[in-house]
């Protein structure tokens, strides 16, 4: 107790209690907790021996050889380098699909720290190590203690990075072969504390798309302009007038980015070059917004080059579409996540970001839901990382240990409760 002095007589003010370690307030499987040491070893073979897109197959082949010592039917080859393994108990016909990443970035680590990358120019920094350890995780404990009356499908993707992985998979017959009636991600949150959760219904990560409008224009000496068509001036018209579409075309309230990064043309200060180029990023959260965006690009960059007397050709690309969660499968999700760490640590309203994810295909193909578990401040680093800050896609970052446990108990839990819902 800390006395302070009062007016009369002295009068006890109690302490504040020290912060209690949240674990002591979670829910989370002893069982979970208690392997926590071998599914940390894990994540951090992994994280020392990086992957890139399709090219897993070390890392893939950890994943299956790890589930078949389990006794998991084990299958692989789906999306060229996927693995899936399947649990079945009982005569339940609900089934549910887990879905992990495992690939890594072309990315050269700055970490010093005994599990940093051994493949130079390779790193985790995306945390796709600690995704495939959570839901291995959760694996062992389902066919070790679980139970469960219905099929579990763990799905092990490759190529999130820029490379479709999932949509590889679903091509594959992913879903054909192994039914689901609804399937789940999860993505480490940097900057979300430790132990939180964010989710919503609707929109949780945007389109990403991408496109390059070039500019074919007649060249002239840049002191007699008149002689020719100005690609370069067109491009600037085009440029500016592309940020019209965000302003005056969308509805205000339906959110898209429209940004051009890059504008390139000529080599020379006094000569007016024959072609020019411009390209730049996309960022929608619905189909119908990104539909009206391309078509509204392709009439004013045709429209400004024939007033210029150019011409031009748009490569529009589309990379991933918006991850939108079904309203059922994100307010069911939610509901496990509080059971687990209080309702006081889930945000079921979390604020989507312009971030792009490929789980978005498979949302396209079945309901389910897609969630950020918080991965801390960085502060789980304690020696040895490098001077950037623990951010998504630095080199300086590390996946936070202390989720293993968190986001395994999630996916035991989620797929119990999912299970025993009547169909």
């Amino acid at each position: 107790m800390i006395t302070v002095p009062g007016p009369a007589r002295s009068r006890a003010i109690p302490r504040k209690p020290a912060h209690t370690h949240h674990h002591s307030i979670m829910k989370l499987i002893p069982e979970i907790q208690a392997a926590h040491g071998e599914i940390q070893t894990l994540r951090r073979t992994i994280h020392a021996h990086p992957e890139l897109r399709y090219e897993e197959t070390a890392t893939a082949d950890l994943v299956a050889r790890t589930l078949e010592s389990w006794g998991i039917e084990t299958h692989r080859g789906l999306g060229k380098t996927g693995v899936v393994g399947v649990l079945k108990r009982g005569n339940g016909s609900r089934s549910i699909g887990l879905r992990a990443d495992m690939d890594a970035l072309p990315i050269q680590e700055l970490n010093s720290f005994d599990h940093r990358s051994k493949n130079d120019g390779k790193m985790h920094a995306c945390g796709h190590d600690g995704h495939t350890a959570m839901l291995l995780g959760a694996a062992r404990h389902l066919v070790k203690h679980g139970e469960f009356d219905g099929t579990i499908v763990f799905i092990f993707q490759p190529a999130e990075e820029g490379g479709a992985g999932a949509q590889a998979m679903i091509d594959d017959g992913l879903f054909v072969k192994f039914p689901v009636d609804a399937v789940f991600g999860i993505h480490n949150w940097p900057g979300m504390a430790t132990g939180h959760f964010g989710v919503t219904e609707g929109p949780i990560m945007a389109s990403s798309n991408e496109f390059r409008i070039e500019i074919k224009g007649v060249g002239s000496h840049a002191a007699m302009p008149h002689n020719g068509h100005d690609p370069v001036f067109t491009a600037v018209q085009i440029a500016n007038g592309l940020q019209s579409i965000i302003t005056r075309n969308k509805k205000p309230i339906d959110t898209a980015v429209l940004s051009v990064t890059q504008i390139h043309a000529g080599d020379a200060v006094n000569v007016v070059p024959n072609n020019a180029w411009i390209a730049g990023t996309v960022r929608t959260f619905t189909i119908e917004t990104l539909d009206l965006i391309e078509a509204r690009m392709r009439k004013i960059a045709e429209s400004t080059a024939e007033a210029y007397d150019c011409s031009v050709d748009i490569q529009f690309h589309r990379n991933y579409p918006p991850t939108i969660n079904s309203s059922e499968e994100a307010r069911f999700a939610a509901t496990v996540m509080k059971e687990i760490v209080g309702a006081e640590n889930v945000d079921d309203a979390v604020e989507p970001t312009m971030g792009a994810e490929d789980f978005s295909f498979m949302l396209l193909a079945k309901p389910g839901c897609y969630a950020f578990l918080g991965n801390g401040n960085g502060g789980h680093r304690d020696s040895g990382h490098g001077a950037g800050p623990c951010m998504l896609h630095n080199a300086s970052y590390d996946f936070n240990d202390e989720l293993l446990p968190i986001g395994s108990t999630y996916w035991v839990r989620l797929a119990q409760r999912f299970l025993a819902q009547e169909k």
